[in-house]
């Protein structure tokens, strides 16, 4: 059978199929379109001399059937609450979302095809969520599509367990990937899989595009494996369509049928040829070149196009595309009137969640904290915030990487999400550390919803990739880091963080949070929160502190303030005194309650400034902060991680330039140099060798300016 019959025979396996074949009618114009796909992809990268054709000419007839015939969209109103999900995993491809796009008419104009993978457009290399109507998620790094998928679908299921009433199915949308083989070989995926298989997942549904095709070659030299047998395992629906380059009707059938299982997420393996029709078909060299001038002229011929036009789409094409976009949500908003008449209260909440606003109470409920108040690990304070948030929060839903107890994240009188009670808003992630994140992204792409995960600090290594995508999509997922240091103790240098702060802390659009006692971590929340467009990382101490008496919430706002001020007598100053300082100690988290000992020990004016997150302190006033670093005063920062970063406040670092030892903490932290006594001492020792040096080149001591003055 070819796509120019009027009837195609599809043939599906699946277990769940008993018919060796099924019928769907598709006719020469579907040819068309499937064609018009191919060109126009290959026409986009050929167009900007860079990307990969191979994968959109060898998807195009899956996409023209997905996009035709299952998709409901709008593309006037890409946010519709209820439109379906689409995720390219194989982000590479994204050539062939960018047609699809501007054929349904989104705002992807022809032109922002021609300026593909150009400065500053709509069309970057790899799809943003934040730059291109229609894109639901950024991808490019691959495997992180699928699992955004799982989170897409774990929002949906979630709102629709919360929400929908007796014929009133205000969400009922399915989540739709596109992924290739790459994606399959990656770790995230599979973690994110086999979550979404004990979560019975059923309104995913991914198209695998089997073409056996990598960057190395022929996939047999390093992906053998039964990928359906081992999708079957993590508890999914499994099906192949044999023909995917023209046996439209196999895959509409495949499409169907996966949709129909309701209690199993499905994977289709569809078996395509890369770059088809193109004279490269079913090799590498079609994967990441353009395919060249000449080539795509036979292209052109080939599929019946005139080679001598470029960018061309035919208006009965267009029309097939754009013919009921806007339908589906209209019928949606008339079934929103009435559930709007019968449940105000339920439709309220929904439209202010999806405005991305915050209950007005959300912040009604915290605590706050005075000095003499019982020393607490900053984990557990964030245990006690995160609690007094969530029950004003409905929107707030997260886990951890099978450490609840450890990052002390369990929220009291709410239920874990699972298959049989789909209202709960507590994740059981397992250790998955990085499908956990990447899963997060995708409930927050879905809207309506503050998204948080946790682990050990230490690993968050295993998540950065998610992490790194949050910041890149401004998602504001909530990173809850406990074991925030050396100060874990015996564990060790395996699970001793040293240099992660100074990664998260290098990572635009991320807010490293690093609280001193109980007011910080109060205020830690509260921004994190504020800042719904940039994720935060709140990394949080093992080990008790104390409440320190000029800490403040409200102050960490401006990510760092002076919290103490010692005199020469040692005696504790006024922390608004304006008065220039002998000597100023930055710290952060732990090591604040330090640098107050170490001050009141040294005998000179000291400064001592709590640095609870440094891109909020970046982000002040130059006047603002040199109040809170003068300039010219001899500034020593001490952190127990990497000192990598604190050149730009701090003439000395006192921090970690090993890995750290396995000890009981109190010995840890004496080897290091982080008590008391040794601070001062290492304090003392570099204001007297500085001056000395300066004295003898002939130099002001402390005239170099830091970076951020």
């Amino acid at each position: 059978s070819s796509e120019s019959d009027i009837l195609i025979h599809s043939s599906i396996h699946s277990p769940f199929t008993t018919k060796s074949s099924m019928e769907a009618k598709f006719d020469e114009f579907d040819s068309k379109c499937v064609n018009t796909i191919r060109v126009l992809a290959a026409e986009t990268v050929q167009g900007a001399n860079s990307g990969h054709p191979g994968m959109p000419m060898g998807m195009a007839p899956i996409a023209h059937v997905l996009f035709q015939k299952h998709i409901r969209s709008n593309a006037k109103n890409p946010k519709w609450i209820n439109r379906d999900r689409f995720v390219l995993s194989n982000g590479h491809g994204c050539a062939l979302l960018y047609t699809m796009l501007h054929l349904q008419g989104y705002d992807v104009s022809m032109d922002d095809l021609k300026n593909f993978r150009q400065l500053n457009s709509k069309t970057p290399g790899h799809p943003e969520a934040a730059d291109t109507p229609g894109v639901e998620v950024t991808t490019g790094p691959l495997g992180q599509g699928i699992a955004n998928a799982v989170g897409l679908a774990m929002a949906e299921s979630n709102l629709a367990a919360t929400y929908n009433k007796p014929d009133l199915n205000v969400f009922d949308n399915y989540t739709y990937v596109f992924c290739g083989d790459g994606c399959l070989q990656e770790g995230v995926a599979s973690e994110a899989a086999s979550l979404a298989g004990h979560l019975g997942l059923g309104k995913i549904v991914v198209l695998w595009d089997d073409n056996h095709i990598s960057i190395d070659g022929d996939t047999a030299v390093s992906f053998t494996e039964d990928v359906l047998k081992r999708f079957e395992s993590y508890g999914w629906h499994t099906s192949s369509v044999d023909n995917g380059d023209s046996d439209l009707g196999a895959i509409d059938a495949a499409i169907t049928a996966a949709k129909g299982v309701t209690d199993k997420p499905s994977i289709i393996a569809v078996r395509t040829t890369i770059g088809f029709g193109s004279g490269k078909e079913g090799t590498a060299s079609v994967h990441g070149s353009p395919l060249g001038a000449d080539v795509l002229k036979a292209v052109k011929e080939k599929f019946g196009f005139d080679p001598e036009q470029t960018y061309t789409v035919s208006d009965d094409v267009y029309a097939a595309y754009r013919a009921n976009q806007g339908k589906h949500e209209e019928e949606w908003n008339a079934l929103f009137a009435k559930y709007k008449a019968a449940h105000a209260t339920e439709a309220a909440e929904i439209e202010r969640r999806f405005s991305g606003k915050l209950p007005a109470n959300v912040f009604a409920d915290l605590p706050s904290f005075k000095a003499g108040d019982k020393a607490a690990a900053t984990r557990s304070l964030s245990g006690t915030v995160l609690n007094a948030i969530a029950k004003n929060l409905p929107e707030l839903i997260g886990g951890s990487a099978d450490l609840t107890g450890s990052n002390k994240t369990a929220l009291k009188g709410i239920a874990d999400f699972q298959k049989d009670c789909r209202t709960g808003r507590y994740i059981r992630f397992g250790v998955r550390e990085h499908g956990m994140a990447a899963i997060c992204n995708g409930i927050i792409a879905y809207g309506g919803f503050v998204s948080f995960s946790a682990t050990f600090l230490n690993f968050i290594e295993y998540c950065f990739p998610a992490v790194r995508l949050s910041a890149l999509s401004h998602f504001g997922q909530l990173y809850i880091m406990t074991h925030d240091s050396i100060g874990l103790g015996e564990d060790g240098p395996t699970h001793q963080p040293i240099e992660a702060l100074a990664l998260c802390r290098a990572t635009p659009n991320l807010h490293t949070y690093r609280p001193a006692d109980g007011n910080e971590t109060v205020g830690a929340y509260v921004q994190a929160l504020k800042n719904s467009k940039t994720p935060a990382v709140l990394a949080l101490t093992r080990q008790n502190l104390p409440h320190l008496a000029g800490s403040s919430a409200d102050a960490v706002a401006k990510g760092a303030y002076v919290v103490f001020r010692a005199n020469a007598d040692g005696s504790e100053g006024k922390v608004d005194d304006a008065a220039k300082p002998d000597v100023t100690l930055v710290a952060t988290g732990s090591e604040v309650s330090l640098a107050i000992e170490a001050a009141k020990m040294l005998k000179q004016n000291v400064a001592v400034v709590s640095v609870p997150c440094a891109e909020l302190f970046d982000a002040q006033s130059a006047e603002y902060r040199r109040s809170v670093i003068v300039p010219g005063v001899p500034t020593v920062s001490i952190e127990t991680a990497a000192v990598t970063g604190w050149e730009r406040y701090a003439h000395r670092s006192i921090g970690m330039r090993t890995f750290g030892k396995s000890a009981p903490i109190r010995d840890v932290m004496k080897h290091f140099g982080f008590t008391p006594d040794q601070v001062a001492a290492n304090v003392k020792e570099f204001v007297a060798s500085s001056t000395s040096v300066a004295k003898e080149l002939g130099v002001a001591p402390f005239g170099a300016l830091p970076v951020h003055f």
